[in-house]
């Protein structure tokens, strides 16, 4: 007597998988909150205390590795296939960007790709009209796209958005190790410090602008492409939802707040691409590609920019950016 197998179902993978547990949940709120208190607390401890050369040195560098990892890395290269990487370098970006402490590379890119699938509709993560267009709703609904949604129980499902990155073994390796790189992120400047300094108050003084001043920093710049530049700013571009080109961050989030100009044309290696506009990880990529390191550098023509304006009758092809 045979016995039938149920057939698997039809249909796209759920949009979420598993609950988040406590610990997880726990660390979570402590490595959002301590870093904020210290970034708050960074102009009172500078004005007291002074902030050294090794200190910002320390610091302004752990923000370039870890920020373009996010950037060049978890963003454009794995999230949209901005271009293709050596394999060392490929490696070396999954790393860079876990530095940021804003999630391992897996669970980083699931989030962005369902983004860019549901964005500013229902699905989407961290939408910011999530709650309405009022006044109260808006402001809502930024809190929760700017932090609250990180505190969300589940996860996005990695199987339906990311299938690519867990076929992958030496990625899932690194996304398994993210909590020692978090561990890394946290010490490492420290240790830098007092070896420098040979001193405990060098290593304590390492710690709070290159760790934990930094990586908040990071964090609010990078969540601010999430929750402001979905609310504020100029759309010279068309897009399906309200994504927005927000100047004052383009220097700290290396590029990222064109943000307008990226979801009219996400798999672009460049998001700054009208004149003036300054894209830090844009160049990063370009230098990586004269240097032989990456190849099919997807850079967005003259041509294909002026077809998404929306001012199409009136655009000047001469205010492309080079």
């Amino acid at each position: 007597m045979s016995t039938a197998v149920a057939a698997p179902p039809r249909g796209p993978k759920p949009m979420t998988d598993e609950r988040k547990g406590w610990l997880e949940q726990t660390l979570l709120y402590v490595i959002v909150i301590v870093p904020f208190l210290a970034l708050l607390g960074a102009i009172a401890v500078a004005w007291g205390w002074g902030l050294s050369w090794l200190d910002a040195g320390l610091a302004v560098l752990f923000y370039l590795v870890s920020g373009l990892g996010v950037t060049v890395g978890f963003h454009r290269y794995f999230t949209h296939g901005g271009f293709k990487a050596k394999r060392w370098l490929r490696l070396t970006l999954a790393v860079a960007g876990s530095l940021s402490v804003e999630g391992g590379v897996i669970r980083w890119v699931a989030d962005h790709r369902r983004h860019h699938a549901f964005s500013d509709k229902e699905g989407d993560p961290h939408s910011p009209w999530r709650y309405g267009e009022t006044v109260p709703a808006l402001l809502k609904g930024l809190w929760f796209a700017h932090v609250g949604w990180l505190f969300d129980v589940e996860h996005t499902n990695q199987q339906r958005f990311t299938p690519d990155l867990l076929a992958d073994r030496a990625i899932v390796r690194i996304e398994k190790v993210f909590p020692l790189l978090v561990v890394v992120s946290f010490g490492l400047p420290a240790l830098l410090g007092g070896l420098i300094t040979m001193s405990w108050a060098g290593a304590l003084s390492a710690f709070f602008w290159a760790s934990l001043v930094r990586i908040a920093l990071l964090h609010h710049v990078t969540w601010s492409i999430n929750s402001i530049c979905h609310a504020i700013g100029e759309r010279p571009f068309v897009a399906r939802d309200k994504s927005a080109n927000f100047w004052p961050l383009a220097i700290l989030s290396f590029g990222e707040s064109w943000h307008n100009s990226h979801h009219a044309d996400p798999s672009m290696a460049r998001h700054g691409v009208l004149r003036g506009q300054i894209d830090i990880s844009a160049r990063l990529i370009w230098f990586f590609e004269k240097l032989g390191w990456v190849w099919d550098v997807k850079w967005p023509t003259a041509e294909r920019i002026a077809s998404r304006r929306v001012d199409a009758l009136t655009r000047a092809p001469e205010n492309v950016a080079a």
